[in-house]
């Protein structure tokens, strides 16, 4: 038991320190030389934002708790605490589009890390989030704020041409595909969401006319590969169990087509955080039933008659 947990934890760490450095390579590229529309003021106070509330949340569960910050204990661990934060903060400000305005990056990131310590439900002896961060940051920012929109997929290839146009989407694809194999194990639950998204494309165009080159479009963008690979297979947020894995893929890919048919726009953010909203209420429901049954209590003299 010791080994798994440590193999875990080593695990977890490896994939967010690749996650952290394959986010932060695009986003200085993006701004650099790729296109990317926002400024650079709005990842900057994007990751102020995060790291400030990361810190903040954790202070004060820490007196709650009596212990210690999960952060101090030298540079190495207050750089790994604040990974999930970084790559939130990034992921917030490279996906929102908010013309110069900085109060909608902010609200998303602070909402974003914020939901990690207000939605939570039992895993084992602790409790976990059951939202995606980035990802409930940026749907609620586009509910509430109705002029902030989703960054332009154009933008990552902006100024790319020939080849350049393979290689940065070729690229991802086999990062993502390594760190998903290898860290998260998460595999069958990215073949389950692309084959979903196909089946549903599928489905609108039998049943309601859609062109299906139209609807298998968005696999095409930068942006689609993006979110199979390092937001929807997020592995604090989603299923350990190869069986569940697929259920939640096909459930995000299955509700996409739904709002797809409602007309609704954002789908693959708006999809991502129903399907994790339902499954924080059936694992709250579950650990609920677990805690209501009866316990059988042998008797004294039937133990030691066994005995």
């Amino acid at each position: 038991m010791t080994t798994t947990v440590i193999w875990s934890k080593a695990n977890r760490l490896g994939g967010l320190r690749r996650f952290a450095i394959a986010i932060t390579l695009l986003n200085l590229l993006g701004h650099s030389f790729l296109g990317f529309e926002q400024s650079w003021a709005q990842p900057l106070v994007a990751l102020a934002t995060t790291y400030s509330v990361e810190l903040l949340l954790e202070v004060v569960e820490a007196l709650v708790q009596q212990r210690i910050p999960n952060f101090l204990g030298g540079i190495q661990k207050f750089i790994d605490f604040l990974l999930p934060a970084h790559i939130t903060g990034l992921a917030v400000a490279m996906l929102l589009y908010a013309n110069e305005q900085l109060f909608p990056i902010i609200f998303a990131s602070a909402v974003a890390i914020g939901s990690k310590a207000i939605f939570q439900t039992a895993a084992g002896k602790t409790n976990r989030h059951f939202f995606n961060p980035s990802n409930f940051g940026i749907t609620v920012t586009l509910l509430l704020f109705p002029w902030v929109g989703i960054a332009p997929p154009y933008q990552f290839t902006e100024n790319l041409s020939g080849i350049g146009d393979w290689l940065l989407p070729g690229l991802i694809v086999i990062t993502g595909t390594f760190l998903n194999a290898r860290f998260t194990r998460r595999l069958p639950l990215i073949a389950a969401w692309l084959i979903g998204f196909v089946i549903q494309a599928w489905l609108r165009s039998l049943i309601f006319s859609t062109p299906l080159v139209a609807a298998l479009v968005p696999m095409t963008g930068v942006a689609f590969i993006l979110f199979t690979f390092y937001m929807v297979t997020d592995p604090g947020t989603t299923p350990i169990d190869s069986r569940e894995q697929i259920l939640f893929g096909a459930g995000v890919a299955a509700t996409y087509g739904i709002l797809m048919v409602s007309h609704i726009v954002f789908g693959l953010f708006f999809a991502l955080t129903i399907v994790c909203a339902v499954r924080g209420i059936v694992l709250q429901v579950q650990t609920t039933i677990k805690l209501e049954e009866p316990v059988n209590i042998v008797p004294a003299s039937a133990t030691a008659v066994e005995v």
